[in-house]
């Protein structure tokens, strides 16, 4: 009797195969085979339209990669915003940013799979002067703060340098 019902689960295991080649219809199959239709050319046309817009440029329709130089854009932008920082008040004076003296590095976008990333490296000379009280006698002090390097994702580790 055992061995009969081992024989039984074994003919049912050898009759559910993975044999995704071959295709036997049965009645109750739950989805018929889909039936073969030729396109017209209004089906191709609504096809195109239906497609999100890709980024980019126009040869470049599956966005899989594309680098644009914004090295002049950033540079002059960079100085902009420093320069617009204005005053930096302290408990002890102030300062501020007088001038950009050096903003030399890249920036670019890169549209990858579609989506648009920025990047920079960047190495900045910053001209400084304040006010500072010491000893409650007001002094002025000028100097230089030199920032080696900053780049996208790794303003926790920056590094600085002021000269006076």
């Amino acid at each position: 009797m055992a061995s009969e019902e081992a024989e039984k689960k074994q003919e049912e295991q050898q009759g559910a195969s993975y044999t995704y080649w071959v295709r036997q219809v049965k009645e109750g199959d739950a989805a018929p085979l889909p039936v073969p239709r030729k396109l017209t050319p209004d089906d191709i046309i609504n096809d195109s339209n239906s497609q999100p817009p890709t980024l980019g440029s126009l040869w470049n329709k599956a966005g899989t990669w594309e680098e644009k130089n914004l090295n002049k854009w950033a540079s002059d932008r960079i100085k902009e915003l420093l320069i617009s920082v204005g005053s930096l008040e302290f408990p002890a004076g102030k300062a501020e940013i007088s001038d950009v003296s050096k903003c030399v590095g890249d920036a670019f976008l890169v549209t990858v799979r579609n989506k648009k990333r920025v990047g920079y490296t960047y190495e900045l000379t910053l001209k400084v002067k304040g006010e500072w009280t010491i000893r409650e006698e007001k002094k002025t002090v000028k100097g230089h703060i030199d920032i080696p390097e900053f780049s996208f994702g790794e303003l926790d580790d920056l590094q600085y340098q002021i000269l006076g």
